[in-house]
């Protein structure tokens, strides 16, 4: 009867390639012939715990090499890439995609970079499209709309990062909070001083004093946003850096701000670890204002956090992201909702995101209703930031979180909003064919316009059929 073992061929046949082996060097060093290495090596036999115990003494080796390398994360990113439609009609089973990562672990990292590059062209693409539509604007030397292609073909989700985030999450816990962890791990004192001393920045790494130097008029949420993205700074440049070359960035200004979102996005997994972050999501029905407080986080925080939760096998809702000022300019954008907002030009007047401003930091909800038939849900509120004394300016913004209808039921401000119906919006009045709507400001792209000698119609335009 075969011993039990596990199936280890690609790890093992990566070990003896490192020490510069040969199949018949490593049968005769662990007393086996050299079929049964071809034989382990090909996972048509196990590595037994014997097998292990003879590796580790003739090569000094930690048996933690031969644990799991992270294999369920990438299984889980492996098979979430075959529910892809472009993979419709192949039928590929879970243990069909296991076994090829078990014994090809280069192919399937092959082909998750493969995908994720596929997934940034067909953003680019769809981006072009609507560049000719909008006036043939070109994005290829843009760089925020470089990063937010970046961002949107990882749906805005960093795995690794989030278990390197939730690690540090747990250290600084056990230190007593973020400032006692700077002191603790790397000798840095944070010090509060006056705005007028900071001199425009809110942070700042002193390193020849040893400290780091906060606005005093940050509020408490910030305070801890800005210690957390500094150690993402202090520890986790490599692997921040890794993600940002993988990401083809064309400037070098792509490139940092990539840097800095990926920096923010480590922050915010540090205050909001995920997995307490994505538990507490659901047992508070995505309560933005209810998780703020729990996690001592702001709205936006809270609200820019739910984009994030796309970690395979642990999904939840996934919500577009937008922040515009009250002029509708676009500051931030992140999707994973598929959400087609539009990319130039202003957005739909009857969407709240651009009412909320009469109604502060009161959450607006609204059903949404696109031209194809769409239905969306919209959460809406404005945000501050800066002020924090008297005399300092102030931003007010709106914010917005969407998902799409099949998920309103999970959310806790669906209660009140079942029986409303939905606001017919556009994505840009160019795009949009809805001709009796009297917000329009300019008419949609292929309609002539009727002359209104005899007949003032409501709204602006009339359009022949």
């Amino acid at each position: 009867m075969e011993k039990l073992g596990v199936y280890l061929g690609p790890r093992l046949r990566r070990l003896r390639k490192n020490l510069g082996l040969t199949q018949a060097d490593m049968a005769s060093d662990l007393d086996v012939s050299p079929s049964y290495v071809a034989l382990m090596e090909g996972n048509q036999r196990p590595v037994t715990a014997e097998i292990l115990l003879r590796l580790a003494k003739t090569y000094k080796l930690d048996m933690s090499l031969f644990a799991d390398d992270g294999t369920p994360e990438i299984l889980a990113r492996l098979q979430s890439t075959m529910k892809d439609p472009i993979f419709s009609g192949i039928e590929i089973s879970p243990l069909e995609v296991a076994d090829v990562l078990s014994s090809f672990p280069g192919f399937a990292e092959a082909m998750l970079r493969l995908y994720t590059s596929y997934k940034e062209e067909q953003i680019v693409l769809a981006d072009q499209r609507q560049a000719a539509l909008d006036g043939g604007i070109d994005e290829g030397a843009d760089p925020v709309a470089g990063v937010r292609r970046f961002l949107a073909a990882r749906r805005n989700c960093f795995p690794g990062l989030d278990v390197a985030a939730e690690k540090l999450a747990a250290a600084v816990k056990e230190a007593g909070g973020l400032p006692f962890y700077l002191m603790q791990r790397h000798n840095l004192r944070v010090r509060r001083l006056p705005t007028e001393i900071m001199s425009g920045s809110v942070r700042r790494l002193d390193r020849h004093r040893h400290e780091v130097l906060l606005d005093d008029c940050l509020d408490l949420a910030s305070q801890n946003f800005q210690l957390a993205q500094q150690l993402a700074y202090l520890e986790s440049e490599g692997d921040i850096q890794k993600f940002v070359q993988e990401g083809n960035l064309a400037t070098e200004s792509g490139r940092r701000l990539a840097y800095r979102a990926l920096a923010g996005y480590f922050a915010a997994a540090v205050v909001m670890p995920y997995t307490q972050f994505a538990k507490a999501v659901e047992a508070r029905r995505y309560d933005v204002e209810a998780l703020s407080r729990q996690f001592g986080t702001s709205f936006e925080q809270t609200a820019h956090r739910l984009t994030t939760l796309q970690k395979p096998g642990q999904e939840r809702i996934p919500f577009f992201f937008i922040r515009v000022d009250s002029a509708g300019n676009v500051s931030k954008r992140l999707d994973s909702a598929n959400f087609p907002f539009a990319r130039h030009g202003g957005g739909c007047p009857l969407w709240t995101l651009h009412q909320v401003f009469t109604t502060p930091r009161t959450v607006v909800t609204q059903w949404l209703e696109l031209p194809d038939g769409q239905l969306f849900f919209s959460i809406a509120r404005t945000v501050s930031s800066g002020g924090g004394a008297f005399g300092l300016p102030r931003v007010d913004r709106a914010v917005a979180l969407v998902c799409e209808a099949s998920h309103v039921e999970r959310l806790v401000y669906h209660k009140e909003n079942t029986c409303v119906v939905p606001t017919p919006i556009g994505i840009t009045c160019r795009l949009c064919q809805r001709d009796s709507c009297t917000s329009r400001s300019e008419p949609p792209i292929g309609r002539q316009i009727l002359p209104d000698h005899y007949r003032r119609t409501d709204a602006p335009f009339g359009f022949s059929d």
